[in-house]
């Protein structure tokens, strides 16, 4: 079989896009399709294009617009190195940054020749909401050079805005699903844990680092070891989904959804792989994301979302965390692995609400096309049955 696939960068993420038509319309059949032109399952997914790392290792499935207010349909599949399955729970912002590029690049736009910028709506099918992006142009395609830098990629490129805000509530209806900035959960070896379970972007627990006895500035290499730790919050995680109905497509807790972050106050620390030091003074808190039972070597953009929006209720465990001189200030700066990043935000508070309402939650990423072209699936996966 003979397969069409695009390798784009988009932020700290990496993707195959594939066009829908050109895939099996078989649930079942479509994903051992995308299993193996992955390499999936296998820890080096040697025998496929995947990059046997979790931010590598993500599809994005696009069509033609399904709903009359969009310009290009985009389903995420994060697919799993080291079993037989995709998990279509939540979306990827990093690689809707990508699926807004390629749309300008192939049609599913058509700015005016003396634009330069294309607005694209973007449909995100597994969560039903229409996210906005402005793509720079160059010459009337999808312009990438630029000095627009993103902490965890090397060098520069063009900026894209891409505005979240009708992405709150995505998964459950409102901000603060429980109603509650802060909850609590009972944790084995720590009693009653409090927590603060947030929906925007894609849905997230946050927990201080506290907790566990951690600074919060500490790197992947010094937590993906902690087996016990991160057992415990998947744990926390998968109790919070089964809470509040934040499920994957079969009914059960999904792989990645809702994601969990430990947050702390800001901190002066050197990121992951030995970039120059941030400063404590570049930033209103620390948040580090733990992704399919890793530590994001970053952070996604769907989860910088949620976790600016939790910033934005002073109560909630992010807000309380939120150093006292950035309150009121008309945006959200955290430290992560790699850095730190920013967020445009604009909200406001109705008389006795318990939530915001939220006008505008938007960052910048990058993107690039790195390979168009047409791989080969072996026959026996699409001979079987």
């Amino acid at each position: 079989m003979k397969l069409r696939c695009t390798i784009m960068r988009g932020g700290t993420s990496k993707a195959l896009v594939v066009r829908s038509d050109d895939l099996p319309s078989d649930a079942t059949a479509r994903d051992r399709v995308l299993l193996a032109l992955f390499g999936s399952p296998d820890r080096r997914q040697i025998n496929g294009l995947g990059g046997a790392d979790p931010l590598t290792s993500k599809v994005a499935i696009v069509a033609s617009p399904s709903v009359g207010d969009a310009d290009i349909d985009y389903t995420f599949g994060q697919v799993s190195i080291t079993d037989s399955r995709i998990d279509y729970a939540g979306y990827c912002g990093n690689v809707l940054a990508a699926v807004a590029q390629f749309a300008v690049n192939e049609g599913y736009v058509k700015p005016s020749p003396s634009a330069s910028t294309a607005r694209v709506h973007v449909h995100v099918t597994n969560v039903g909401r229409i996210i906005t992006a402005d793509v720079p142009l160059e010459n009337g395609v999808a312009g990438e050079h630029g000095g627009y830098e993103i902490a965890g990629v090397p060098g520069s490129g063009a900026p894209i805005r891409i505005d979240f805000s009708r992405a709150v509530g995505s998964i459950t209806g409102r901000l603060l699903p429980s109603g509650n900035p802060v909850d609590s959960i009972d944790v084995p070896g720590h009693g009653s844990v409090t927590i603060s379970v947030v929906d925007a972007g894609n849905p997230m627990v946050f927990v201080a680092a506290s907790v566990f006895g951690l600074r919060g500035t500490e790197s992947p290499e010094q937590l993906d070891p902690r087996q016990e730790l991160i057992a415990t919050l998947e744990d926390i995680r998968t109790r919070v989904a089964s809470r509040h109905g934040i499920m994957g497509p079969d009914g059960k807790p999904s792989d990645n959804i809702p994601l969990l972050a430990l947050v702390s106050p800001p901190a002066t620390y050197r990121p992951y792989e030995g970039k120059a030091q941030v400063n404590a003074a570049t930033m209103d808190f620390c948040s580090i994301e733990f992704f399919c039972t890793k530590v994001h070597k970053a952070y996604g953009v769907g989860e910088t979302v949620c976790t600016a929006a939790a910033a934005l209720v002073p109560e909630t465990v992010v807000g309380q965390m939120v150093a006292k001189h950035a309150r009121g200030r008309g945006g959200v700066r955290f430290g992560h692995p790699s850095g730190v990043i920013e967020v445009e935000t604009d909200c406001a508070w109705d008389e006795g609400a318990s939530e915001p309402r939220i006008y505008t939650i938007a960052l910048y990423r990058t993107a690039r096309l790195i390979m168009d072209g047409v791989a080969n699936i072996p026959d026996f996966v699409t001979a079987q049955g």
